[in-house]
């Protein structure tokens, strides 16, 4: 357990940030999650859109250091290749 103010303060801050992060992950994920529905339903304008949508989310978790830059590069890099073989 915590015995000093700061640690304490460390320890709100880090629950804090915890469920920031965690709501920003879970908002990646609905998109990734949205591009690969239209991929399974087969509608390449619906997949193209929610790729578009589905991209600067994955740059703002990079840049928000959710994600690492390559595991957001190699997402969209998937991605972009399953919608374009559509």
């Amino acid at each position: 357990m915590a015995n000093t103010p700061q640690a304490k303060k460390r320890i709100r801050r880090n629950e804090k940030r915890a469920e920031i992060n965690g709501n920003r992950l879970g908002r990646i994920r609905t998109f990734v999650k949205k591009v690969e529905a239209a991929l399974e339903g087969g509608d390449k304008t619906a997949a193209a859109e929610a790729l578009k949508a589905a991209q600067p989310e994955l740059a703002r978790g990079v840049a928000r250091g959710v994600l690492h830059k390559n595991t957001a590069s190699r997402k969209l890099s998937r991605l972009t290749k399953r919608v374009a073989s559509l």
